[in-house]
């Protein structure tokens, strides 16, 4: 089967490049605006670059085509942090997705507790074996209704004993695999 992307629709479109571009890392993006935490789950994102240390993740608009809060807070306070989720803190991600008014706050309405790692950036969820500190790089300009971020990570936080002193990973990250979910660990 051939697939002619010119023909599809957005949505046709995004699941079968969400279903293909698999195992793909599912986390929270936390912004904060005013004292307002934000936490909501992403899984379209990739790393972009090491140098600079950048990733990038497309975020969509609201249902009345206003921008999704992660996406305002970013632009208006260029900090976001990026915690891994795992299967432990699955389920709290998932609440997540339910969307809520600017004015509330996922952290708050289901009682997630967050660590503030780094004073200038918003916290992390305390669940999480890892986590990047990023700051705004740049936005892409594409036709659309989802806005292609850059975010360069300044900071990442990884629990102890998930690195070893030749600096490998050991991380029990849950990525998405189509519509379902899987644990990765990377040796």
């Amino acid at each position: 089967m051939l697939l002619n992307y010119e023909t599809m629709n957005d949505l046709v479109r995004y699941k079968v490049m969400s279903g293909t571009v698999v195992p793909r890392p599912i986390a929270w993006i936390v912004t904060e605006d005013e004292g307002i935490i934000n936490a909501a789950p992403f899984s379209y994102f990739i790393p972009l670059s090491s140098n600079p240390a950048t990733l990038i993740v497309s975020i969509g608009t609201k249902n009345d085509g206003s921008p999704k809060d992660t996406l305002a807070n970013i632009l208006k306070t260029h900090k976001a942090t990026i915690c891994f989720a795992n299967l432990q803190n699955l389920e709290q991600l998932k609440l997540c997705a339910n969307p809520l008014p600017k004015n509330e706050s996922e952290i708050a309405t289901y009682a997630i507790d967050v660590n503030r790692v780094l004073e200038n950036y918003p916290p992390m969820i305390s669940s999480s074996q890892s986590a990047f500190f990023c700051e705004y790089y740049d936005t892409l300009t594409l036709p659309g209704e989802t806005t292609p971020v850059i975010l360069e990570i300044k900071k990442q936080f990884i629990e102890d004993d998930r690195i070893d002193s030749k600096m490998h990973v050991s991380v029990e990250n849950v990525g998405r695999i189509g519509a379902s979910f899987a644990i990765m660990v990377t040796l």
